[in-house]
């Protein structure tokens, strides 16, 4: 199976990591040459693409792949892969799976409450606005195309090199309390194994949240990394009185509870790390925070 990837990202590497096996051949894009040189060091094939400009090469790939994995953001209001290769990917002769990376920022602030698939959007921020308008844009391409489309909505990643552990051991780690707030997560290991049981059995314009069973005060998470490496937590810190970027403001401003069971009954998915307190144990034990003289 021949696999092309519009964004090598973090998540898209450690589902490379894990199922890299699985493909005949890989391809993807990055942004810039150097990415390009770095990738092909690790046997991926590489192409830039900045969302604007890209290496005519993409058109030949895309013709020969079987599966399709879109990890790029909207820009400019815009899906940027649509905007420059809708016509190439509805074209491919081999295409049988599209999967489109997407997030449950999309939901917007449900209070608290649970969401699950069959809530209806009702994103809070531009940056979610332009999610879910890139997503009906991917599901209307596959309404009437010989290949499945899926949209998978990710809960807050977390993985090797990312996670409390590490911020915890180089003194980045803040326990920012919003009252009542939580928030889902995902393991990278859980996101590729869903990825992959997609793979083998798409389902058209199926839509998937890839989040843990146990959504938690991000507070929480913090003091029990600490827990894990004999550290005091640091002092928690008013919502209000926390000092952010903009960015990391913004997703305080959605409070839900993402339920998953799609995952379960439709790809048969029973997650590797169903809490954070399972997937930091793993990390710590993959040797994550831990100083070494």
């Amino acid at each position: 199976m021949n696999l092309f990837v519009f964004g090598l990202g973090y998540s898209v590497r450690q589902f490379l990591s894990l199922h890299r096996e699985r493909f005949t051949e890989i391809g993807g894009t990055v942004r810039t040459p150097e990415k390009v040189r770095a990738m092909e060091a690790e046997g991926i094939q590489a192409f830039r693409f900045d969302g604007t400009d890209f290496d005519p090469r993409i058109l030949e790939r895309i013709a020969r792949a079987d599966a399709l994995l879109v990890s790029i953001p909207p820009m400019r209001e815009a899906d940027p892969v649509l905007e420059r290769f809708s016509e190439a990917i509805a074209s491919a002769p081999h295409l049988r799976w599209i999967g489109y990376l997407s997030t449950v920022g999309v939901y917007g602030h449900a209070d608290g409450n649970w969401v699950d698939e069959t809530t209806a959007p009702n994103p809070a921020t531009i940056r979610s606005r332009h999610r879910i308008a890139a997503e009906r844009e991917w599901l209307a391409l596959g309404e009437s195309a010989p290949f499945a489309v899926q949209i998978f909505r990710l809960a807050g990643i977390y993985g090797p090199g990312r996670n409390a552990l590490v911020k915890v051991a180089d003194g980045t780690a803040k326990r920012i309390v919003k009252k009542g707030q939580v928030f889902n997560r995902i393991h990278t290991t859980d996101i590729a194994q869903v990825l992959m049981a997609s793979i083998e059995r798409p389902s058209r314009n199926a839509i998937y949240n890839v989040a843990d069973d146990e959504p938690r005060p991000p507070q929480d998470v913090i003091a029990y990394a600490a827990q894990l490496l004999g550290r005091e937590p640091p002092p928690e810190v008013p919502f209000e009185e926390a000092e952010m970027t903009p960015m990391a403001r913004t997703f305080y401003e959605d409070n839900k509870r993402v339920r998953n069971t799609r995952i379960r009954t439709e790809l048969g998915v029973m997650l590797r790390y169903p809490t954070y307190r399972e997937g930091l144990q793993a990390l710590l034990e993959a040797g994550e925070g831990i100083t070494r003289d």
